[in-house]
């Protein structure tokens, strides 16, 4: 791994504290609500919602303070995260996934860097990492072909780092990589037609015969043992390991989404509503609904829990300057998967004490399950697959399942 600099954020006095980012992403619940189903019809977040998020700067938390952002840690991200999707889980999502993406353009060389936030420091990033192209080598780069789907945010962004293979000149396969790339560069399919996460715009990217310079590839498989290139190997943020920051932003929006569940519950409790079918008038007396939603309240307790030992691990290892453990980065996954499925656990319990009602749809919990239902469906989130690789380390199993550790 790189050495060590001394670098420090020119303006970290200037920087929100995290309480005040939190904040500010709670302070815009009301109008993502309130957007929420046009949000849905429209399958892309609406632009109110997009300009309130930048004015609260919070489009700006992963990106390096000396190009203008706020360069924040994880868990703050993960907190800003929550609180958005305990107003529209789309818009959360969308957002969640560029704020990762611009995390990731730091890793990369101030060059690369440069380029995307020298000249406009408001500049957003969406990104997909499977390496679903091909690459032809030539001098200076490689010339990239391929589509990529599931492109959360990409009609928002202006930059998009795809997952590519990287070849050599007899064009075999050495390394797998991530590619930068100008959304100007790019065309977008509308291909995003879902059952949940309506609203996230997760459309198809494609590029044809696009060149990519040697300085805007970032090797994956360096990246995932903590070799990132970036020369300012100060910045605590961006020595964060990587497949836990990309394993664990996924279920931010989940907690926030259960939290939002929750209220639903309760605001419907508290007008009175009682029991079909049954002598109780007021649901909230009844002792099986007092148990379900208590055990709710624990469940995204639990949830949110495991995700903030999670961030608070990857943010000591990198302000140590230490790459977090193998070990450690196998939980990571594990706790991701508990995230997912203590979330649906909770708002499954939720839909018992709300009843069929919930599914109408002038409902907006129907929307949360929906959402909530998909996004904890993403393949990096499965909690079978988390818990093995787990079990594995934890057994002294050498051979994985996956390089995604």
């Amino acid at each position: 791994m790189t050495a060590i600099t001394t670098d420090r954020p020119s303006t970290a006095d200037a920087v929100p504290s995290s309480d005040e980012l939190v904040a500010r992403a709670a302070n815009l619940v009301p109008l993502l609500r309130s957007n929420a189903e046009t949000t849905e019809k429209q399958r892309r977040v609406v632009e109110e919602n997009i300009e309130a998020i930048k004015a609260a700067d919070l489009y700006r938390i992963s990106v390096p303070s000396r190009l203008g952002g706020l360069q924040t840690d994880v868990t703050t991200s993960l907190r800003v995260s929550v609180e958005l999707a305990r107003g529209d889980g789309s818009t959360a999502w969308a957002t969640t996934l560029m704020n990762v993406s611009a995390w990731m353009i730091g890793l990369f060389p101030d060059r690369a860097q440069q380029e995307v936030w020298g000249e406009d420091p408001t500049a957003r990033v969406c990104g997909v990492l499977a390496p679903t192209a091909t690459s032809r080598k030539v001098e200076g780069g490689l010339v990239v072909t391929g589509r990529w789907g599931f492109a959360s945010g990409c009609l928002h962004s202006q930059w998009a780092g795809l997952g590519i293979p990287i070849v050599n000149e007899a064009g075999e396969p050495i390394d797998q990589g991530m590619a930068l790339i100008p959304m100007s560069d790019l065309s977008v399919e509308d291909t995003w037609y879902v059952a949940g996460m309506r609203g996230t715009g997760s459309n198809t990217l494609v590029a044809d015969e696009v060149f990519v310079p040697d300085h805007r590839i970032l090797s994956v498989t360096r990246a995932i043992g903590g070799d990132y290139p970036t020369e300012h190997t100060g910045e605590a943020l961006y020595r964060s390991a990587l497949v836990p920051v990309l394993a664990l932003v996924l279920v931010a929006p989940q907690v926030g989404l259960a939290k939002q569940a929750l209220e639903i519950v309760q605001a419907s409790l508290a007008k009175g509503r009682g029991i079909s079918y049954t002598f109780y008038d007021k649901s909230s007396l009844a002792p099986t609904t007092q148990l379900q939603v208590a055990q709710a309240a624990q469940l995204i307790d639990t949830a949110e829990l495991h995700m903030l030992r999670a961030a608070g691990d990857i943010d000591r290892a990198a302000a140590s300057g230490e790459y977090l453990d193998f070990d450690t980065r196998a939980r990571v996954r594990a706790d991701v998967g508990t995230v997912a499925r203590s979330c649906r656990e909770a708002v499954d319990l939720l839909l018992n004490v709300h009843g069929a009602g919930s599914f109408a749809e002038a409902n907006p919990l129907q929307r949360v399950w929906r959402d909530l239902e998909t996004g904890s469906r993403h393949g990096v989130v499965n909690p079978e697959i988390g818990f093995e690789l787990y079990g594995r380390a934890l057994l002294g199993v050498q051979e994985q399942i996956t390089a995604l550790i």
